[in-house]
């Protein structure tokens, strides 16, 4: 069955492993597939329910361009494109608001976490960018949404969303109710420093994650430098349930070679850790330089990734102003 897949990516800079393993990586092999229809959008509007350095915000989201295409993402197979330039987002986002209930909005567990205790002081997008994220999703009639753990509530609720529209307006099927795409294995890459959080670019230490634009001899030395324990390999998967940064290094070196994690285990079994980090850093050599280095070159063609962004905003124009315009027409306006 042809899929149409819709997936999106906040341009917050300084994309790293977590990011490639738990989602590009999988968009690269989802553009591969002839049958599938993808669309990848770079969620500026997203990016600003927390204040952005408007100069630093133009970078980031040329950088995820860049970084989709250096890992593998065909322009010409695949609409890339930034969100704020398709105003239908927008339009359409207030439109689902007024589908929307509060007490949907506020069983959403990522809005306490990001939000914090001090949740008066949070933005209104903050609270309801699930509701945007729906727009994103529906105008696309996407039937198929790569998502991780964190994001499948919000599936839940832009199905809860679509359904109601129908049912609300007597369109049956007006909406499709997208399906997640949830990647079971390595989804959620670990600091390489602390084995309990995920990989991120907002701890301090940069040797927690390997950026994507990290060169070969920071490879190495951050492989070299990061976390583990003074066992040998184990034999099993139920002697990794209680070593974190043990499962996080076998996980990732799984993930990049495409293996199920019991097969590296039986590859390893009994080894130290040092000779491991050894082929560990290969791997990620090979993988990796190629992408920091390509992403780099982009950088310094910036016309080039502007007339990506142009052509995919004009194509996703297209198809989303087109159902934009049959929900005016359902709506009454």
């Amino acid at each position: 069955m042809r899929k149409k897949i819709f997936s999106g990516v906040q341009p917050t800079g300084n994309l790293h492993l977590g990011n490639y393993l738990g989602a590009i990586k999988n968009f690269v092999e989802l553009n591969n597939e002839k049958e599938n229809e993808c669309i990848f959008c770079v969620v500026d509007l997203h990016a600003i329910t927390v204040k952005q350095d408007p100069n630093k915000l133009r970078n980031n989201i040329r950088e995820t361009v860049a970084t989709f295409i250096a890992s593998g993402i065909d322009p010409k197979k695949s609409i890339i494109f930034n969100q704020s330039q398709v105003k239908a987002h927008s339009e359409a986002a207030w439109i689902l608001s007024c589908v929307a209930r509060m007490g949907w909005l506020n069983r959403m567990t990522q809005f306490k976490e990001k939000a914090g205790k001090d949740k008066e002081k949070a933005s209104v997008g903050l609270y309801s960018y699930p509701i945007l994220m729906a727009a994103d999703i529906l105008l696309y009639e996407a039937t198929h949404v790569p998502v991780g753990e964190d994001q499948k509530q919000h599936l839940e609720l832009c199905r809860d969303i679509a359904q109601k529209f129908n049912n609300e307006f007597g369109v049956k099927d007006f909406f499709i109710l997208p399906e997640p795409l949830i990647q079971k294995e390595f989804s959620r890459i670990m600091s390489l420093k602390d084995g309990s959080k995920k990989m991120s670019k907002s701890e301090v230490s940069d040797l927690s994650r390997i950026n994507l634009t990290d060169d070969k001899d920071l490879i190495i030395n951050k492989i070299k430098k990061a976390k583990t324990d003074a066992f040998p390999i184990p034999s099993s998967l139920e002697e990794l349930t209680t070593r974190m940064e043990a499962k996080n290094l076998l996980g990732i070196y799984s993930s990049l070679k495409n293996f199920g994690l019991e097969k590296t285990i039986k590859q390893f079994s009994g080894r130290n850790f040092s000779d491991f980090k050894k082929d560990l850093s290969q791997v990620l050599v090979d993988k990796i330089d190629p992408i920091s280095k390509e992403i780099k070159k982009l950088l310094k063609e910036s016309d080039f990734l502007d007339k990506i962004l142009l052509e995919g905003s004009n194509k996703a124009n297209e198809i989303a102003s087109e159902k934009l315009k049959k929900i005016h027409e359902i709506v009454g306006f």
